[in-house]
């Protein structure tokens, strides 16, 4: 028999979810963030071994009751019949102790990576319905996100670490030109910890400056500063803020060095062999292209001062247990086509994640359909939403693999609670995302 207790000590808690490659949604820091829901913690042994632990998060909801959600799932072994068996009836114990409503999960676990069908994701599948489980397939009412996410692998088979140079050579031509040329358009990136934070309120605000932008033109849930200052200072040992700025005193010295340039080519040309006068039309050539790009960049950012610093692409990136996590990122629309930063804000993010020694880039979740459940009672192949499509694809250009998870799952434990929670949550969410483009067309005024 397995043994389930409330926990107490949460660094063991941690340190079994670290050693165990578990998720920082899995650690208890992650209640410090999520401060409307109140947290338990559950640890599960076996012979004095600690084989389980489980942060439940829980709020109360009008009419519906109390939700547990338990992100990500438990940490634990998925292929061990017995013990998800006695924790699902442990848990059921609990929920009927507190009068709970249901407890959601949504475990990291593949169903298909890259279209190709995964065997633990359906074993994990079918044990969980075994052990009470119901698959939610209506993703619009899912309690936290969707069940696809883009890794980029950053280690080899035999554990070593990939060049950021050879993962560079892998991506698409797009990836690699932006990278190319982004310090040459006046893109300058700076990272900043929390420290750096504290000491500068700026910061916060230029990175704002970007989500804020880069949330009203697609549908990201949009967070305020003082949730991500707190994110940042709960996992302050390992997250940090990457913002792109786009130089225009920077970008104006680079383009009279090409003029310079392009007068040497001009004038070689009145000596140069034949040889050699095609290459210098080319240098010629490009030079005219880069100039009529600055100078579209330039008409784009007249508004700003000639000196001016502008954030255009900024991401907050947490590492933890082997993971580097793209939490919020993008790009504000200002010469956002211009200088490509969002492909050069990933890379230097990337390499980052490969100096601190991580085995995973996480590119984030992408919004997909509902899905339809296939033979088997998993869910079917998950195509992104119209508005993601393109985000899907900018994601994959770095030769990131295409998880697609089992989905959420819900254990009942008040049928008609669970009921009102399921008629409630949608409409509760509809009138958020109205309430919040109110909010942001009255601020943009």
């Amino acid at each position: 028999m397995y043994e389930f207790k409330v926990e107490n000590d949460l660094e063991a808690f941690d340190d079994f979810v670290v050693k165990n490659k578990g998720s920082f949604l899995q650690c208890s820091s992650w209640a410090n963030v999520k401060e409307a829901w109140k947290p338990k913690y559950y640890s599960g042994f076996l012979d004095g071994e600690r084989v389980l632990t489980c942060l439940v998060l829980i709020r109360k909801l009008p009419l519906a009751g109390d939700i547990w959600y338990i992100s990500c799932g438990t940490v634990s072994d998925y292929k061990n019949e017995r013990l998800q068996e006695e924790f699902a009836a442990f848990l059921k114990s609990q929920m009927k102790e507190s009068g709970a409503t249901c407890a959601i999960i949504d475990p990291l676990i593949s169903l298909r990576i890259n279209g190709e069908d995964c065997s633990d994701g359906l074993l994990a599948h079918k044990l969980l319905t075994k052990c009470g489980y119901e698959l939610n397939p209506d993703i619009e009412t899912y309690t936290y996100k969707h069940p696809v996410q883009l890794f980029l692998k950053l280690k080899d088979d035999e554990g070593q670490a990939i060049p950021c140079d050879k993962i560079l050579k892998k991506c698409e031509k797009g990836v690699r030109y932006s990278v190319r040329v982004g310090t040459q358009r006046g893109l300058v990136a700076k990272t900043f910890t929390y420290e750096d934070i504290e000491k500068n309120p700026k910061i916060m605000d230029d990175f704002m400056s970007v989500m804020h932008d880069t949330s009203d033109r697609n549908d990201f849930v949009e967070r305020d500063s003082g949730y991500c200052k707190n994110l940042i200072k709960t996992f302050k040992d390992s997250t940090d803020i990457t913002i792109v700025y786009y130089d225009k005193e920077l970008d104006t010295k680079l383009e009279l060095e090409r003029q310079s340039k392009k007068q040497n080519a001009i004038k070689a040309l009145e000596t140069a062999p034949k040889k050699k006068v095609r290459g210098l039309n080319d240098e010629i050539d490009v030079i005219d292209k880069n100039t009529k790009s600055y100078n579209a960049r330039i008409e784009e950012t007249k508004q700003y001062g000639d000196d001016e610093k502008i954030p255009v692409a900024g991401g907050l990136t947490l590492r933890y247990a082997g993971v580097a996590s793209c939490l919020f990122g993008g790009t504000r629309n200002i010469v956002r086509n211009n200088t490509r930063s969002s492909h050069y804000l990933n890379y230097l993010r990337i390499c980052k994640s490969i100096e601190e020694g991580c085995d995973i880039h996480d590119f984030g979740y992408v919004l997909v359909k509902n899905p339809k459940i296939t033979q088997d009672g998993t869910l079917g192949p998950l195509e992104p939403t119209d508005n993601f499509v393109g985000i899907n694809e900018f994601k994959k250009s770095f030769g990131s693999d295409y998880h697609e998870f089992i989905g959420e799952y819900v254990l009942v434990g008040n049928r008609f609670k669970f009921f009102l929670y399921n008629r409630l949550m949608p409409k509760a969410k509809k009138s958020k995302m109205k309430l919040v483009k109110i909010v942001r067309k009255i601020q943009g005024k």
